[in-house]
């Protein structure tokens, strides 16, 4: 798995969603407990912004309040694909993967953080999809990758209180189904639930 190709698609499959939000669908409910539509997206947008600084080796203090607050304005769809676009050209720039990220828990290879990333753009794009009612299948390759990444993680994640309990599914779930339910999602999730 080539991981800034990945990334990439990941950020890409999330910007696609935010452009099938409607216009009556931003106070959804989604599965990130109190987070409506417009809460989750931009709280993918702050992340999105995030990337540029982190990869270019500023530090948080540095970056300061700049990203607080809502990111949206009155397009989101505009502003996730500029943030995206953004995240991407960092993450892209010669040696940005060989450095060291200093994340608020600790300096973190720029390797690492993309992996991080990269969850979070899968983790959120799925979120979106249901939240919405779209189609929420996800990249099978990223899906792959990313759960091999966090079996590894899994454990830290869940300490830190990063995400919830896994979700049990049957024996035979997909690979998708699998990584969500890792993340403590629930893969038949439905609004109103």
């Amino acid at each position: 798995m080539d991981l800034l190709e990945t990334y990439r698609r990941s950020l890409g499959e999330f910007t696609d969603r935010v452009a099938e939000v409607g216009f009556d669908q931003w106070a959804l409910p989604t599965p990130c407990g109190d987070w409506d539509v417009r809460t989750l997206v931009n709280h993918v947008v702050v992340e999105d912004r995030w990337t540029v600084p982190m990869l270019a080796g500023a530090r948080i203090e540095q970056v300061g309040d700049e990203f607080e607050g809502d990111l949206l304005g009155a397009d989101p769809a505009g502003a996730a694909r500029d943030a995206a676009a953004a995240a991407v050209r960092a993450a892209g720039e010669p040696g940005a993967l060989d450095r060291t990220v200093f994340l608020s828990f600790g300096d973190t290879p720029a390797r690492e953080y993309l992996q991080q990333l990269l969850a979070e753009h899968l983790v959120h794009g799925w979120d979106l999809a249901v939240a919405i009612g779209v189609d929420p299948k996800l990249d099978a390759e990223a899906v792959r990758g990313c759960a091999r990444w966090f079996a590894e993680q899994v454990g830290t994640y869940r300490q830190g209180g990063l995400v919830a309990s896994a979700v049990h599914v049957p024996e035979n779930a997909g690979e998708q189904d699998r990584l969500m339910a890792a993340f403590g999602r629930d893969p038949d999730w439905a609004p109103g639930d």
